[in-house]
């Protein structure tokens, strides 16, 4: 009896123990959770007032605002760093309220419970704990500039500075966490020879989809920070870093997620290294340096271009390592996975290269270069909106493996030499691609009148796809899909007959007469998608076992 009373006693003592460690620790995480933003004086920007010139545009001094007939915004923003903040959310506070809203109403429909979403909100305050130590005062500055103009309806998230300084981390972390593609992109290049008139050009698709409605207000940005060079970028209301842009040097940037462990603390987000490349590199030795300097919690891809190289090169970076892909040729590919001596034999990478539609994509898009060479602007196109699989294989209209896989935010084609670059609208890079030069957007003093900044005697047209009834069928087979993701009904035949070559179609399918325990009909669904071309092998052994589970239901 003495020895169970002990025994009890020391099972009280390691439980209260351990019940004090859990409170400590839950106090630290709540008190770190939330950033506190710099302490920076006031500046005369915050007394400026954004003047409605006319139609859609919008001035403060020679910065401007404006949306063209395509659809796209268009932004030019000078200045030292806390300044040009400020002034970018004066420009754009309904763009970046309105992605903020996109944003939370995404998460919230993939993670209904309130109770998990505070913790994730918790989790990634811990995670994030040191990032403003990784982030330079400079980037700093400028984002807390533009946090001014965020929303305090959002502070259930944490304060304004604090959500916009941790959105710039969320592409890390979602990927990081997860392993989740929702960065899937490809980019790839083209010179000398292989390129009408020997020109330089790349094009990326930024595969990055988080709700219909996030990529709905894409900006065209163009800046003109105090030190560095002068540089462009797509981006959205909110966010300073880059993930597709070129500098007046004619030196891209555009990233590559590759597959990664579970970060453990905060580092520099991927995507303001890749700013920090674009503002003070000129060519590709000093966006190496730059690379080295940063560490990342995460592994990536970084295809620069250099018009002073007349090359282009693949920066891979993982948090402990860097190496440099060159082809030392005239062209070059990246999807997800490394290409370096020093990174392709890594653990991490073989096991994304075997199990992705890393390689398939990568082989899919030697494939279309080497039947369009010389490559021009229009060609280039035709390559990032290319749906088929391997050989011209009809693999279903959104598949992983395709090069446009339909959920691009943005595509873009690059032509370093003369500074120029093409940008999608919508649908996804299947509207006009609008064309830009750098070199007469940065000659403006300012823009007086609501006028054409694109180049528009050099876009590229619409898919002629968008107006055909796959397309249309395309449509319904999404709606369905996405019906599916919000418990909503969904109809199976209509699924299926839609996109009638996509193995996804019928996974939808099976899904819903799974859920509903019609198990005869989910069967034939798993097997007709098992026949099809399968993005992954994780989502061929998800539906293994869930084609499995239906059969064993049966015999019970």
């Amino acid at each position: 009896m003495r020895l169970l009373t002990k025994a009890f006693k020391w099972l009280a003592t390691c439980l209260g123990i351990f019940l004090f460690i859990l409170i400590v620790f839950c106090i630290y995480v709540w008190s770190v959770s939330d950033i506190e933003p710099p302490k920076l004086g006031d500046s005369p920007a915050s007394a400026l007032h954004t003047t409605h010139v006319a139609g859609g545009l919008y001035t403060i001094n020679e910065n401007w605002i404006r949306q063209n007939r395509h659809g796209l915004y268009e932004m030019y923003v000078a200045g030292a760093p806390y300044e040009r903040g400020i002034i970018n959310g004066k420009l754009s506070q309904s763009l970046i309220v309105e992605q903020e809203i996109a944003f939370t109403e995404q998460i919230r429909q993939m993670i209904p419970s309130e109770s998990y979403l505070k913790f994730l909100k918790y989790f990634v305050g811990f995670l994030n704990r040191d990032l403003p130590d990784h982030v330079t005062d400079e980037y700093k500055a400028e984002i807390y500039g533009v946090s001014r103009a965020a929303a305090d309806s959002f502070n259930w998230i944490g304060n304004n500075y604090a959500r916009i300084l941790n959105y710039h981390a969320a592409h890390d972390i979602g990927h990081a966490l997860q392993n989740m593609m929702l960065v899937g992109c490809t980019s790839f290049g083209a010179w000398g020879d292989k390129t009408d008139n020997g020109s330089m050009l790349i094009g990326r698709n930024f595969d990055f989809w988080v709700g219909d409605r996030f990529a709905h207000n894409k900006i065209v940005s163009f800046n003109k920070p105090d030190k560095g060079y002068r540089f462009m970028s797509v981006t959205w209301g909110g966010f300073t870093g880059v993930v597709s842009g070129m500098n007046e040097k004619g030196l891209t940037v555009t990233i590559n997620a590759a597959r990664s462990d579970i970060p453990f603390g905060a580092a520099t987000p991927v995507s303001l290294v890749a700013r920090e490349v674009l503002q003070y590199a000129s060519n590709i030795t000093e966006a190496i340096e730059i690379a080295k300097r940063r560490k990342m919690f995460v592994s990536e891809s970084f295809l620069v271009g250099s018009a002073a190289d007349h090359k282009a090169v693949v920066i891979e970076k993982t948090p402990k390592e860097l190496a440099v892909y060159d082809p030392l040729g005239d062209n070059i590919q990246c999807t997800n996975h490394y290409q370096s001596d020093k990174l392709k034999v890594q653990e991490l990478n073989m096991e994304q290269m075997d199990k992705s539609a890393s390689v398939y994509r990568y082989q899919r898009l030697q494939q279309l270069m080497a039947a369009n060479y010389p490559l021009t602007p229009e060609k280039m196109a035709g390559i990032l909106r290319d749906r088929r699989g391997l050989n011209n294989a009809n693999i279903g209209n959104g598949n992983e493996k395709a090069i446009n896989q339909l959920i691009a935010h943005h595509s873009i084609i690059f032509q370093p030499d003369s500074l120029r670059a093409w940008i999608s609208t919508e649908p996804w890079q299947l509207g006009s691609y609008v064309c830009y030069d750098l070199r007469k957007v940065f000659a403006l003093n300012g823009l007086a009148q609501d006028i054409d900044v694109a180049d528009t005697v050099r876009n590229i047209p619409a898919d002629s796809f968008i107006t055909t009834s796959e397309y249309r069928q395309f449509l319904d087979f999404r709606a369905n899909k996405l019906a599916l993701l919000q418990g909503k009904p969904v109809d199976t035949a209509q699924t299926v007959h839609s996109n009638p070559y996509y193995y996804d179609a019928y996974r939808i399918a099976g899904d819903y007469c799974r859920e509903h325990r019609w198990y005869k009909p989910a069967i034939s669904y798993y097997r007709q998608a098992l026949a099809l071309e399968v993005a992954t092998k994780d989502e061929r052994e998800a539906i293994t076992r869930k084609l499995k589970d239906c059969e064993n239901q049966l015999k019970r």
